[in-house]
């Protein structure tokens, strides 16, 4: 709107002058003098009641013009403008100057000490922290010192091998052994003087010692050289059971705790089945874990596995050592040093280790591996670790098979780990596990 006004002025003023030019053309020198005998003016008319916007009139020597009382706004405008940018250069200095002062203020707090009539902390409060901090290093002191204190009584424990706890069960199982084989010896010669006291003569006596054999080494001692099926009693404590006795196989006297040769019977079993266990003493069976740990605990045992493939290929494995804890224990396995043809299955690696493992069964899982349970994976009971490189109880394949390696598996025997062309693996056709003491006498 501004422009707009100054823009009809200016037209305005010149069209009056020129229109006085061509009345009075002879009196050129009155014409240069037009600006300053002939003024403009801008004035309010004076005719607007209180509150109201007084109108503006331009004056000319001939001619008066009416403009709108809105034009009266571009000199209260001019005004507030002003008006504001002086505010806001005021708000700036003074911005300027709280800040040079908050500079300052800083400056002097790190560089300048306390004045004497400043107020500074309390002399107590600071006297207290340095007493709580002399605490705190009082405390942290004597931290360290029981911590050292911890780690060389930690070191002693395991250079007890306190620490270790297989060295542990070991021992407690080792012990236990000792105290039954003791045991069973000192019941043998009580009930022998029982049957003395009580008007037995000697003969009866040594006739019901000779009707307890703990395992088939002992019938091979009198004289019982055929395979087949017998009664043994490893524990007079506890029920006589049968076994089958292998008496040809390097020098006789084997108890045969577990058996393959033609997928009758199905290991896929539960613990309660693995603990009392299954099968056909004459065909395929499992002895049964708690069978087998009265055995091993009764006399120091040495363990043999006879394996044949479909090829034809017979190998061997044997342990100077074989014990099977009880069921408290999980039925841990402990074998000892290696010596055969068929590889130490048992003892493959670190990674894959059998020595002093837990029984597992698809519905118990006590191996090692984290993800999952080992007996369910490979569908059988056995001394699993993550999982396996040995297990005799897997599924009977009558030939090769492809998939996981669920069947009678043992890591070391030639080509196994290979497996066979196009995927398939490697199967067996008969597997054996028995037992005899260590010392062969009777």
């Amino acid at each position: 709107m501004k422009f707009v006004y100054f823009y009809l002025l200016s037209s305005i003023v010149p069209a009056f002058h020129n229109a006085g030019a061509v009345e009075d053309k002879a009196e050129e020198t009155k014409d240069e003098n037009f600006a300053t005998t002939c003024p403009v003016r801008l004035e309010a008319t004076g005719q607007c009641k209180e509150g109201e916007e007084c109108s503006y009139q331009m004056n000319l020597p001939s001619l008066t013009i009416q403009l709108p009382r809105s034009f009266s706004m571009i000199e209260q405008v001019f005004k507030e403008v002003q008006n504001l940018k002086e505010t806001v250069n005021n708000l700036k200095k003074s911005c300027q100057e709280c800040k040079l002062q908050a500079d300052d203020n800083q400056e002097m707090g790190r560089h300048e000490p306390l004045q004497p009539n400043t107020k500074a902390p309390e002399k107590e409060n600071d006297n207290r922290i340095k007493e709580l901090e002399s605490e705190v290093n009082k405390l942290f002191s004597n931290l360290k010192d029981a911590k050292d204190e911890i780690n060389s009584l930690h070191g002693r424990l395991e250079n007890l091998n306190l620490v270790n706890m297989n060295n542990i069960e070991n021992y407690v199982d080792s012990k236990v052994a000792n105290l039954t084989s003791v045991v069973n010896s000192l019941d043998g010669q009580c009930s022998s003087r029982c049957s003395n006291q009580s008007g037995q003569n000697e003969a009866s006596a040594n006739i019901q010692q000779h009707l307890i054999y703990k395992d088939c080494w002992d019938y091979y001692g009198k004289g019982r050289k055929s395979n087949g099926i017998y009664q043994v009693t490893p524990d007079p404590r506890n029920k006589s059971f049968e076994v089958y006795c292998d008496m040809q196989t390097m020098g006789g006297g084997w108890t045969v705790i577990q058996k393959r040769l033609d997928g009758s019977i199905n290991f896929n079993r539960t613990w309660k089945d693995y603990k009392k266990g299954f099968g056909n003493l004459s065909r395929e069976f499992w002895l049964g874990n708690d069978n087998i740990h009265l055995l091993t605990k009764s006399k120091e045992m040495v363990l043999r596995i006879d394996l044949e493939d479909f090829n034809g290929v017979k190998l061997y494995a044997l342990y100077d050592q074989f014990y099977v804890a009880n069921e408290y224990l999980k039925y841990r396995l402990h074998i000892g040093n290696y010596s055969g043809t068929a590889g130490n299955a048992l003892h493959f690696n670190k990674h894959y280790n059998h020595d002093l493992k837990f029984f597992t069964t698809p519905d118990k899982d006590h191996d090692r591996y984290p993800s999952g349970n080992c007996g369910l994976y490979y569908s059988s009971g056995w001394w699993f670790d993550a999982c396996l490189s040995a297990n005799l109880n897997g599924k009977y394949y009558h030939q090769k098979y492809k998939g996981v390696f669920n069947g009678i598996y043992w890591g070391t025997w030639p080509g196994m780990t290979n497996g066979e062309p196009n995927g398939f693996k490697h199967s067996f056709k008969r597997a054996k596990m028995m037992i005899r003491p260590k010392l062969l006498a009777p």
